[in-house]
């Protein structure tokens, strides 16, 4: 528990620093691009409708949980965007950035931190295009609207749990990045982004659930869509999820303390 207090010390100490460095790696991802942060846009652009044009129009995809599969599809896949990038950078974060980590002083734990917010930054873009996209397609800014910023919230911290983990064994194992890798394109397709988990049996269901993505994915698709109070309708989910996270927190914040003075040595 100690360990992840002094986490969260570094963090409340360094917040303006997150910010600085967040904002300087947005700048830094898109500088030689000629066409620079519209590739934020671009990319998912392209991804959205390779998959809506697979799944959606090839394979002859009718309404899901009675919405057309189009808005259903994009209301959580905008989730994997800030989900995906957040992990694979943030995992490489420490390893790749200790030459900068000597030259600066600063706690090692909010590098993988920085590298989420300057993701975060992008998914709120998204975020805004896909609300607008939405409203023409004849689901309207509602009162379940008020979810979405909790779920960006919970999101978040999912991410840094998890980043801390991920950062520190990748910085001592390389390869662990792979496995990641690996992992993350199995998620996707593990996590009723582009099917439904409906037609499941209640026992698969009741794995599918154990999944966290899972639970965040459901929660923009409830709140885009009108459908309900995600966070208080299930609310065994939302016990779980933050209870994981929790012990992602532990386990994360542990491991980082222990090992990082040891990193310059497995570089």
């Amino acid at each position: 528990m100690k360990s992840l207090i002094t986490i969260i010390k570094e963090h409340i100490n360094n917040f303006y620093l997150i910010s600085r460095l967040s904002l300087y790696e947005v700048k830094t991802t898109n500088n030689n691009n000629y066409l620079g942060m519209l590739w934020e846009i671009i990319n998912p652009g392209i991804q959205i409708f390779i998959y809506w044009f697979v799944f959606g129009y090839v394979l002859e995809r009718g309404d899901v949980e009675g919405v057309s599969y189009f808005p259903w599809m994009v209301a959580g896949y905008v989730l994997w965007f800030f989900v995906q990038p957040s992990i694979i950078k943030g995992s490489k974060s420490i390893y790749t950035r200790i030459n900068m980590v000597s030259k600066m002083s600063f706690p090692m734990s909010v590098i993988p931190t920085y590298i989420i917010v300057s993701n975060l930054y992008t998914h709120l873009l998204l975020l805004t295009i896909i609300g607008v996209i939405l409203q023409f397609l004849g689901y309207g800014i509602s009162w379940y609207y008020l979810q979405i910023p909790y779920f960006i919230i919970a999101t978040f911290i999912l991410l840094v749990s998890i980043t801390l983990i991920t950062s520190t064994l990748t910085t001592i194992v390389r390869d662990f990045q792979m496995i990641i890798q690996s992992i993350m394109r199995m998620l996707l397709y593990m996590t009723p982004i582009l099917w439904s988990s409906g037609h499941l049996s209640s026992k698969l269901q009741l794995i599918m659930n154990l999944n966290p993505f899972n639970y965040l994915v459901q929660g923009y698709r409830t709140a885009f869509l009108g459908q309900g109070w995600y966070l208080i309708e299930h609310w065994e989910s939302t016990i779980y999820f933050w209870v994981l996270v929790f012990i992602f927190l532990l386990i994360g914040s542990s491991l980082h303390l222990r090992f990082r003075k040891h990193f310059i040595d497995f570089i």
